[in-house]
């Protein structure tokens, strides 16, 4: 029986630009996580999780796991993604045993809230293959495997962000300039030390949002046709990304902090965001925390001073029905081992 995890994620600064060239810093959030299960059988088989079976107790149960979960199971992902890692293994030469299993998920990240859930499930189960199958892949191809899996199996519009910190996990610094990017397929991933992280919070709306396919409306259309403010707007996301890990190093957090707030100021002027997510922003700020989109849109993040200051900011989320949460970013403290910071993306 093999069992691996993932974990949901929230992008810090720099975001959205790591699917234009740009640079970001994110990290996990173990407070939720998916949960994978493979263990041999005689024909492969993909089991129905909750999220996929549509059955329930009444309609009261319907409505309360759509909102938790939204509308779609894990099934499709899980099968895009054994279609890419096989492939992937063709394309390298690997053969692969002709055994076959049964694959078992589970996951407990909100889905459509920009935390990485689906990109969780199919780290997870990318996880698990490679520990049954005994392939050693890379981290960096690793999450290239997994945004493949979206953009390419399924036609979903992603970054390497999300796919990045969940093959890493911790606290991320990522470069995905084009130079980097089109001379070894990947960005240089910069592991940092959480413990540079001043006071974070992880805030999610507790009901339904709109997907990063809405979110990302038209802006790659402008960014392609070279549209000076989409584009300008990259390279200006990317910079915040490059000054926060500098004010990260020197726990310079005032400057952090006027980042991560301009960040989303930045996203607000060229996307358009919906009142449920500007409610988010306003009554964060008026706790006195930063804020700034986690993913696309039904989650933020950002940092406050004190614990009076967060019992003030949990108490202005709750009000228009957004939970808060510490997020825990290393493993519990008997089990914890700090990433080793690299330059470039090490294996």
């Amino acid at each position: 029986m093999i069992e691996t995890y993932a974990y949901a994620r929230a992008g810090f600064v720099g975001n959205p630009s790591d699917g234009y060239f740009g640079r970001t810093i994110s990290f996990i959030a173990r407070n939720f996580r998916a949960r994978v299960l493979l263990y041999p059988s005689a024909r492969l088989e993909i089991k129905l999780s909750k999220a996929d079976t549509p059955v329930f107790e009444n309609l009261e149960e319907l409505r309360r796991v759509t909102r938790w979960r939204g509308y779609y199971g894990g099934i499709r992902i899980i099968q895009a993604l054994l279609m890419r890692f096989s492939d992937y293994c063709r394309e390298q030469g690997l053969e692969l045993a002709d055994r076959n299993f049964t694959m078992e998920y589970e996951s407990n990240i909100p889905q459509r809230l920009g935390l990485g859930g689906s990109s969780a499930i199919i780290t997870a189960a990318l996880r698990a293959l490679m520990r049954f199958f005994q392939v050693e892949i890379p981290r960096p191809v690793q999450a290239n495997l997994v945004l493949e899996t979206e953009t390419r199996e399924l036609g979903v519009p992603a970054g390497l962000q999300d796919r990045v910190i969940q093959a890493y996990e911790g606290l991320v610094y990522m470069d995905f300039s084009r130079a980097l990017m089109e001379q070894q397929g990947y960005g240089n991933y910069e592991p940092l030390d959480p413990g540079l992280l001043p006071k974070v919070y992880l805030a999610y709306q507790m009901s339904l949002s709109e997907g990063t396919e809405v979110f990302h409306s038209n802006v790659r259309e402008r960014w392609r046709a070279g549209d000076p403010v989409v584009v300008g707007a990259m390279q200006q996301w990317a910079e915040y990304a490059q000054r926060a890990r500098q004010a990260l190093v020197e726990r310079d957090y005032a400057t952090l902090g006027e980042l991560i707030n301009a960040n989303f100021d930045l996203r607000a002027s060229i996307y358009r965001i919906s009142d449920g997510n500007l409610a988010m922003i306003r009554a964060s700020r008026h706790a006195g925390a930063t804020s700034n989109f986690a993913g696309s849109g039904g989650a933020i993040v950002g940092t406050y001073a004190d614990e009076e200051m967060y019992q003030r900011l949990s108490r202005e989320l709750e009000r228009i029905g957004v939970a808060v949460i510490k997020p825990q970013i290393l493993p519990p403290v008997a089990q914890a081992v700090l990433p080793v910071p690299v330059s470039g993306a090490g294996g």
